[in-house]
């Protein structure tokens, strides 16, 4: 797809129903959903569950996920009509952590690989076994700093990145939790306000944002989010 101004303006003055009906009809098979069963996860799924449940769903188990988190997994599993896709990378956490010790403790270089092994490598995976190029999430602007200015189209490498709830305000977010009775993530009520894995995530304290609580304030993005194409290294 070339995307045009029209294109984009008009994908913008849509709902976002409206959005991924249009996605769906205009990719069909090449389109993707990835989700990280994180605090605002089903929203997106909801979505889809209503307006394309034969969308594929990408769900990355990175091994490190909170014990809630799984369980959240598994009552939503239930709940929506969902075409979910489970993938894990290729070595286990224990076998990671004998060849290359805790990745998360290892500085900026330690966390990078630690994101390309674990999410990075299995999403360019799934992308490539399902055969698809067109991948949308649940981005929106008002998550952090790094996302105010993304577009609701991107081209990254060999993939097009769609984000159909990318204008969502946190309250349209909790309306539709209420609207729909969708069961929220069990850690949300214990101070979390985003979500990850278990080493890199934490609580927010008084006086601190959403982004302070990831890998201990020093970066908001996993690297999932930032590089969409193939990427080479060893692990």
């Amino acid at each position: 797809m070339t995307t045009t101004p029209d294109n984009l303006t008009a994908f913008a003055k849509m709902k976002a129903p409206q959005r991924i009906q249009w996605l769906h009809q205009e990719y069909g098979s090449r389109l993707v959903l990835s989700t990280s069963f994180g605090l605002q996860a089903a929203v997106m799924l909801d979505l889809v569950s209503k307006h394309a449940p034969e969308v594929p769903v990408v769900w990355i188990d990175t091994g490190y996920l909170f014990p809630e988190t799984y369980e959240y997994v598994e009552q939503l599993k239930d709940l929506l009509n969902i075409n979910l896709k489970e993938y894990q990378p290729l070595l286990t956490a224990a076998r990671q952590e004998a060849i290359h010790g805790k990745l998360w403790e290892q500085g900026v270089d330690g966390n990078a690989k630690y994101g390309l092994i674990n999410k990075v490598e299995p999403m360019n995976r799934a992308l490539s076994e399902l055969g698809t190029d067109v991948w949308f999430s649940g981005l929106r602007r008002t998550q952090s700093s790094t996302r105010v200015d993304r577009p609701f189209l991107e081209q990254q490498k060999n993939t097009l990145k769609v984000y159909p709830i990318l204008d969502w305000t946190d309250a349209q977010v909790q309306q539709y939790f209420r609207e729909n009775n969708l069961p929220k993530h069990p850690l949300e009520s214990q101070g979390y306000q985003t979500m990850g894995d278990w080493h890199s995530t934490c609580p927010v304290e008084e006086g601190a944002s959403a982004e302070d609580s990831r890998y201990g304030g020093n970066k908001y993005e996993c690297g999932l989010h930032l590089d969409s194409g193939a990427s080479d290294f060893q692990i």
